[in-house]
């Protein structure tokens, strides 16, 4: 049964309230989610490339394990209140275990899955993706989420295809489009409820997507990678309702630890760094402290305490 209060439901409601692109900062760990949340962000994204180099410095090419990806959400919707989306890659097999994994993301906590229909193993969609599935698998894979869904692992979807940078060698740009065009459609009438086309080439094929595909529309914007970034407003004029940015908190945390190993390695100490106190705050000291003293033992003669407790003989 569906609760009106489920991480779901909260993703729902905000999907539906206004039309402005909503940003989606992706989190790759528990602290990096708690810093979207805390920034204000109304929801996040786990990003399979993120999470596969930060738990194991392995490029995102299928190489992480479901259980893998589940862990780390686990701790990732565990530390924060906001609806996160997880990457369920291409759902790991056939349409039991698609299903499988929709009910292990409702059960870890997710808000919604992302779907694709990449050929197992699949990778980055901006690093040159050569296959996708027949149509027929493709639809077999959101078929089999959405009866997960209404079987009561109630996580909103998310369709993703990959068909543009993937067919375009064999069908030329246009036809690749028209293609993915097409899953995404068909997606949306099988109940996907949010669509995405990874990698459309220039603003005139996001435009398209957006005129020609319905519902709630999803894009990428990952710096320096094949689909120009834009700013939310202009996406908002598209038709886009959600705006990720992959990599973007894993490529500025990446590039800050480097400048400061090379300021360790001559010898200096880096300027650029969170003060203590606001970090033992961030990671909840003061918190547990807090939660501490409200236990501690009260003062002697209070009435409450250990002396006031007496012993009752054995009848």
């Amino acid at each position: 049964m569906q609760s009106h209060h489920s991480p779901a439901a909260r993703l729902r409601a905000l999907l539906t309230q206004g039309d402005d692109c909503l940003v989606m900062p992706c989190c790759f760990d528990a602290m990096s989610a708690r810093l979207i949340e805390q920034a204000g962000f109304p929801l996040s994204f786990m990003s399979g490339f993120a999470v596969a180099a930060a738990r194991a410095a392995l490029p995102d090419t299928g190489l992480l394990s479901v259980t893998e990806m589940l862990d780390q959400g686990r701790a990732i919707c565990a530390a924060v209140s906001i609806p996160v989306i997880g990457d369920g890659d291409t759902g790991h097999g056939n349409p039991a275990n698609v299903q499988r994994t929709v009910q292990d993301y409702a059960r870890a906590g997710f808000a919604g899955i992302m779907l694709e229909d990449q050929v197992a193993p699949k990778r980055c969609g901006h690093t040159g993706v050569k296959e996708v599935v027949e149509r027929a698998e493709a639809l077999r894979r959101i078929r089999a989420a959405v009866a997960a869904r209404a079987d009561g692992a109630d996580l909103v979807i998310v369709a993703r295809t990959d068909a543009r940078s993937a067919l375009a060698g064999r069908l030329g740009p246009r036809r690749a489009l028209a293609e993915a065009i097409w899953r995404l459609r068909a997606c949306a009438d099988l109940g996907a409820e949010v669509l995405f086309l990874e990698a459309p080439a220039d603003t005139a094929e996001m435009a398209r997507c957006a005129a020609e595909v319905p519902g709630l529309r999803m894009v990428n914007m990952l710096e320096g990678g094949l689909t120009p970034v834009l700013a939310p407003a202009e996406l908002a004029a598209l038709g886009y309702r959600l705006a990720a940015y992959p990599l973007t908190l894993l490529a500025c945390a990446v590039h800050a630890m480097q400048r400061a190993l090379a300021d360790l390695a001559a010898g200096r100490t880096p300027a650029a760094q969170l003060d203590f106190a606001e970090l033992r705050r961030l990671v909840g000291f003061d918190a547990y402290d807090d939660l501490l003293a409200r236990f501690a033992d009260p003062p002697a003669g209070s009435g409450t305490g250990s002396q006031a407790v007496t012993s009752t003989p054995d009848p």
